[in-house]
This record gives structure tokens, C-alpha cells and sequence, in this order.
């Protein structure tokens, strides 16, 4: 008989067979397991010392982790290092004390910053910096739990970036004053004539000072070290290859020959100069240079040449036909259109030959239309005064400027200025010399006498109720004109002004200032449409004062009694039409006394 293994047994080395007798003819085997080798006991032995060993490795690796986790609770961690300086395993009071013992002092000395070829030095309190322990040891956070990185950090470190308090404002005002050191706009390339001859002028790239500078100073500043602060290149638009070509390609053509400006009736002719003069090169967003021209050099090369062809409008005017106001119609004038030739002059430039283009022409509207004449509301006196009592020469340059100044227009909002409507008034335009009042003595200038009519116009616009926009009355008290209700103007003798008469339309409606000269007297009429009526109180006159001596000039003296000074008020009482008050103007006058004149024995 052949015993059979067991099929579910797959190891047949520890299994003995056992015969049992059976009442059939065949016995029966049964399989039982063999006593165990001497050599397996062995192993077996082994393996339950290792096992003792191993768990009381553990058991005291486990006592000791115990142990360090109980007194280290609360200590910063092992292994972190602030600024440099080593803090691992100490309290967070120890920690912060050498942190500040170490530390403190270089937080207090000047922080040294460089940017580019720039380099300063800024205090912290300065820039906003201060130190913060607290969050500092905050960051570096608890003693760990797990005993694999308890075991790891008595070998290793950590840096913790050391904290500090910012005041952004500060220190962006710090980084702002650096900036204007060290940014430097980029120099885009062009090209520029001499003469007609034309130059390079190559491109140079910008810098401009990195926006992260700031956290940049806040990491590293306790550091104690100078702080490189980084700086952003700003570049240009056009690159040096960029500009050659348009120097070889465009600029040598533009000045090739010259070109020509056809305009209405006679044309004007740009030379090489006078193109190199007005043309410029402009960088494109293609990162090319493309040229054009300048229109204001182009004007003043090529508008004197052209003058002629060009028209000036007339403004409407108001005339007094039989005493009455009536518009004198506008006419328009005609001008280049200087800007539509900008276009067309950089393409003929670039041209070999059909160098010239055409000049436009546009209307030039009147500042002052036959329409809006006519809506002005000009209809009635609203306001009226005259004067007497002139010299003859005083008299030709009242009645010169009477004629300037007649049919003046003051729309509604716009403010009349005596000087700056005139303008110079001198020999040129036709004022004689007359007599003035100088340092208190009689002398003689050009334009003499133009204050009566200043006083006249500022009379007639106080009663017309305008609004004073500035005037000044003479420095002693003249007996022909009201007290505190008169004015006086002044020009160098280039025709700048000093001493101006200047009141505003505040009406809705326009004026007309009519002028009216006699021999005699000087008239001023405000012509609009009347809402007010106007009553002048004039005030006591308080404050005399006597009048001193004085000598009078070596030529031509005349000697005078002088007259006293006094304190005098003028108050405007402006009512509507119903004779209700509107308002009330009180102006108060310090005039001086009139200097007695004596004169020395003739030579």
C-alpha cells in the first residue's frame, strides 16, 4: 500500500503516516505531525529574544519621548534660527531676550539701501520698521508631536523669517523719494537734421524701480546688511536697428529736394532746412519710426509765403446810425488748414519726385456773428455819463481813444478791459503828448489825459449797473470828477499794462459802449437792456489832511497851492425795475494831499 499526502497540505516535511487497522482488507493511514527538529527550537528561541529586545527598545524610546515632550512644552522648537541667531529648545522668554540682545542692536542703526548706481542710507523709524517678537516666535510655531521630526530636528535647523511691524506708508514714501533718484525714463531713438542734414540720435533704454522693493526691505532688513533693491529695465519702443533703417530709408529722402505747398493763387516752397526744421520722427506701436511734421514749424516756414491767400473775418459791430445802435453784419474770413497738410507733407517727403501737395482752405467765422449781434438785446441807454474841462492835446487822445473804444461789444458773462482793448497807446497810433500828473507834480507824457475817459467809461458802466472787475482811483482827488466814483489808467511805455479800468457783463443780455466827443466834453453811452436803476449816496469826506511843501522840478516848474487830503465813500444803491433794492456798493477812497509846488529863481 502507497500512502497519499494529504492534498490540502502543501508542506510534506512535518507530517509522519500512521497505519490503523480496519475491518476491510485494506488499512486505513492517518497523518499526524512530526516532533519538531532540534535546529527549529533553536530559530524559535531566537526569534522570541528579538522580540523581547525590540519592545523594550520601544518601551524606553517611548518613556524617553514622554519625557522630552513634557519638559519641553511651550519651548520654541529645536533647530529654528532667527536672523542668524539660534533659538531652538529655548522658552519663548529666553528666546525673545537673546533675539533681542543679538539683534536689536543693528535694528537700530541706519538701514543701507542701494538701488542701480544709487545707494542711501534710512533710518527704520524713518521707513516704518520695527521689530515684532511676538509674531516672530509665533511663526516658529510649537514643539512638534510627531517623534520621527522630534527625533530628525536635534540634527537639523530651520530658518524663521524674523517679523516685522510696517507702516506702508512710510516706507512707500521712503522707496518714492529713491525712486525719483534712481528711475530714468527710456530714450526712445530718432532722428534730428542740422541744416538739412540729418543725425541719429540712438535709443537708451529706461529704469525704473521693482514695486516688490518694498517687501524686499521688510524680509531683509533686520539682516543688517545693505539691501540690494531690484530695478525693472523700462524699453523702448524702437530698437537701434529700427532707427538706421529710417535714417537710410526716410530722413535721407525727406531733405532730398524741396517740396511744394500749392496754395490759392501763390504756392510756398519748403527747402531742405526749412523741412529738417519741422519735420520729426515718432516712434509707432510696430516698433518703427515714422516721420511727421510740426505744425507750428510748419507754419512758421511756410505761412509767410502763403499770407496772402488767406483772409481775415470781420467781427459784427455795433454802429450808432442817427444815435441808435444797428449791427454792422459780420464777414468771414478764410484760413489754411495747416492741420490737414500734415498727413499729405510726411508722404510727399518720402517721394523722389512729385514732391507737393495742395493747400485746404476752411472758413474762419467772425468771433462775433450778424446773428448773435442781432441777439444781444441791444436797444436802450442803460447807462450814461459825461465829462468837460479838457486841454486841447488831452483832448486828441480822449477823442483817439473814443474812437477805439466806440461800438465795443461786451457779450453777456465777458469782461472789458480798458488796456488790454486798446492796446498800446502811443505815437504809432496817432496819441499826442499831453499833460499828466507826476509824484504830484504837472508833466507831460504821450497818451496824457486818458484817465478823464477812463472815468467817463467807469461812470457810465456804474449807473449801467456792470459789475466792477477791478479799477483804482488817482492818488489825489481831481475836483471835476466825483469823489470816490473815478479812475485812472496806466501803460508802459511798450503798452504793458499797470493800471487798468476793467468791468464784467453780468447781465443775460449784451452791451454796446457808444462814445460821443465834442471839443468840450467827453459822452459814454451803455447801450443793452435795462433791469436796473442805479442812485449814488456819496459819503462825507473825514480825515483832512494839510498838504506839505514840496520843490518843484528845475524845468519847467509851475508852481501850485496844493490841495488837502481827505477819506471819501461813494455806496451804489442798485434797484430793479419795481424799485426794489437789489444791492448795495460802498467803496471808501483815501486820497492824499496835493503837494504845494514851489519853484527855485530862473537860472
Amino acid at each position: 500500500m502507497q500512502p497519499q499526502w494529504p492534498e490540502s497540505h502543501d508542506d510534506q516535511t512535518d507530517l509522519l503516516p500512521v497505519v490503523q487497522p480496519s475491518g476491510s482488507d485494506e488499512p486505513t493511514v492517518q497523518w499526524t505531525k512530526a516532533a519538531p527538529l532540534k535546529a527549529d527550537r533553536k530559530r524559535k528561541s531566537l526569534r522570541r529574544k528579538a522580540a523581547v529586545v525590540a519592545g523594550a527598545v520601544v518601551g524606553l524610546f517611548g518613556v524617553l519621548y514622554l519625557v522630552d515632550l513634557l519638559t519641553s512644552e511651550g519651548d520654541v522648537p529645536r533647530g529654528v534660527v532667527v536672523a542668524g541667531v539660534e533659538v531652538g529648545g529655548l522658552s519663548r522668554a529666553s528666546a525673545e531676550a537673546k533675539l533681542r540682545e543679538q539683534i536689536e542692536p543693528r535694528l537700530t542703526r541706519p538701514v543701507r539701501l542701494a538701488a542701480a548706481d544709487f545707494t542711501t542710507q534710512v533710518e527704520p523709524a524713518k521707513a516704518g520698521l520695527a521689530p515684532d517678537w511676538a509674531r516672530t516666535l509665533d511663526n516658529a510655531g510649537a514643539q512638534p508631536v510627531n517623534p520621527i521630526t522630534r527625533l530628525t530636528s536635534f540634527f537639523t535647523s530651520r530658518d524663521v523669517p524674523f517679523q516685522t511691524q510696517v507702516d506702508r506708508a512710510a516706507l512707500g514714501g521712503v522707496l518714492a523719494e529713491i525712486g525719483q533718484k534712481v528711475d530714468q525714463q527710456p530714450v526712445e531713438g530718432t532722428i534730428t537734421y542740422d541744416n538739412g542734414k540729418p543725425a541719429i540720435v540712438e535709443p537708451k533704454a529706461g529704469r525704473k524701480l521693482d514695486p516688490a522693493a518694498g517687501d524686499l526691505v521688510v524680509r531683509q532688513w533686520a539682516d543688517g546688511k545693505a539691501i540690494e533693491l531690484p530695478v525693472v529695465v523700462a524699453p523702448v519702443k524702437v530698437t537701434p536697428e529700427a532707427v538706421r533703417k529710417a535714417f537710410d530709408t526716410v530722413a535721407k529722402t525727406a531733405v532730398s529736394a524741396p517740396v511744394v505747398i500749392k496754395g490759392d493763387g501763390k504756392d510756398a516752397t519748403l527747402g531742405p532746412a526749412a523741412i529738417g526744421t519741422a519735420l520729426t520722427f515718432k516712434p509707432a506701436d510696430n516698433g518703427t519710426l515714422v516721420p511727421a511734421f510740426d505744425q507750428a514749424k510748419l507754419v512758421a516756414a511756410a505761412d509767410p509765403q502763403l499770407k496772402s491767400t488767406e483772409k481775415d473775418g470781420k467781427d459784427a459791430a455795433i454802429v450808432f446810425d442817427g444815435g441808435k445802435p444797428t449791427v454792422q453784419p459780420s464777414v468771414d474770413g478764410k484760413a489754411i488748414k495747416w492741420d490737414a497738410l500734415l498727413a499729405p507733407l510726411a508722404d510727399a517727403v518720402q517721394k523722389a519726385t512729385g514732391r507737393e501737395v495742395k493747400a485746404e482752405y476752411a472758413a474762419k467765422p467772425a468771433k462775433v456773428t450778424t446773428d448773435q449781434a442781432n441777439q444781444l438785446g441791444i436797444k436802450e441807454v442803460i447807462g450814461e455819463f459825461t465829462t468837460s474841462g479838457f486841454a486841447a492835446d488831452s483832448g486828441v487822445n480822449i477823442r483817439t481813444v473814443a474812437q477805439k473804444v466806440n461800438g465795443a461789444v461786451v457779450k453777456p458773462g465777458d469782461t472789458f478791459s480798458l488796456n488790454g482793448f486798446t492796446g498800446p497807446r502811443g505815437a504809432p497810433q496817432g496819441y499826442v503828448e499831453a499833460g499828466v500828473i507826476e509824484n504830484g507834480a504837472p508833466a507831460r507824457e504821450v497818451g496824457g489825459g486818458i484817465s478823464q475817459f477812463a472815468t467817463t467809461l467807469y461812470n457810465a458802466a456804474y449807473f449801467a449797473g456792470m459789475k466792477d472787475a477791478g479799477h483804482k482811483e488817482h492818488s489825489f482827488y481831481i475836483s471835476r470828477y466825483p469823489a470816490a466814483r473815478e479812475a485812472t489808467v496806466f501803460q508802459n511805455p511798450d503798452g504793458g499794462s499797470v493800471i487798468d479800468l476793467k468791468f464784467t457783463n453780468d447781465a443775460t443780455t449784451g452791451v454796446a459802449i457808444q462814445t460821443i466827443w465834442t471839443n468840450s466834453n467827453i459822452t459814454v453811452r451803455i447801450w443793452g437792456t435795462k433791469r436796473y436803476n442805479v442812485e449814488s449816496v456819496p459819503g462825507p469826506r473825514t480825515n483832512p489832511t494839510d498838504p506839505a511843501e514840496q520843490a518843484g522840478p528845475a524845468a519847467n516848474c509851475r508852481p501850485s497851492n496844493g490841495a488837502p487830503g481827505f477819506t471819501a465813500s461813494d455806496t451804489r444803491v442798485i434797484k430793479d425795475l419795481n424799485g426794489n433794492v437789489v444791492r448795495k456798493d460802498t467803496r471808501t477812497v483815501k486820497y492824499n494831499p496835493q503837494p504845494k509846488i514851489t519853484c527855485g529863481p530862473p537860472a
